[in-house]
């Protein structure tokens, strides 16, 4: 039933993405004393999102409505983007401080997303007048 709402489908892909955004960043601090690594990020969440135009159009809920494709609601797996930092001594693009930077964004995005599908969870309980 939630799955088929585009709001949690958008909520989950969003908590998809920190995860995937937080794995890239913690490979980042894992190799900071790595010669020669270059840190990674991942596209922002509304850029990878947008890239699957599929979400965005406007889909058929029944026979006779809109044409359309419904979509699966999922997202390919994110590019990691490799960076390179001129100047670093051994070639490490890694910066501790950007990483850990970027590491409170994913957190917040994915709690943001938690706090969406919780929230139309509720609200969808509410309308079936089922409480907790």
């Amino acid at each position: 039933m939630f799955e088929k709402l585009e709001l949690t489908r958008m909520a989950q892909a969003m908590a998809t993405h920190a995860g995937a955004r937080l794995s890239v960043v913690a490979q980042n601090v894992a190799h900071a004393d790595t010669p020669g690594y270059r840190a990674g990020d991942v596209a922002s969440f509304a850029e990878s999102y947008a890239q699957n135009a599929h979400h965005m159009e406007m889909r058929a809920t029944r026979a006779g409505h809109l044409t359309g494709d419904a979509g699966s609601g999922d997202m390919p797996p994110l590019e990691v983007r490799r960076k390179s930092l001129a100047g670093a001594p051994n070639g490490n693009s890694v910066s501790l401080e950007q990483e850990m930077v970027k590491a409170a964004s994913a957190r917040q995005d994915h709690e943001m997303a938690l706090a969406i599908y919780r929230n139309t969870s509720a609200i969808i309980r509410a309308s079936l007048g089922r409480q907790g």
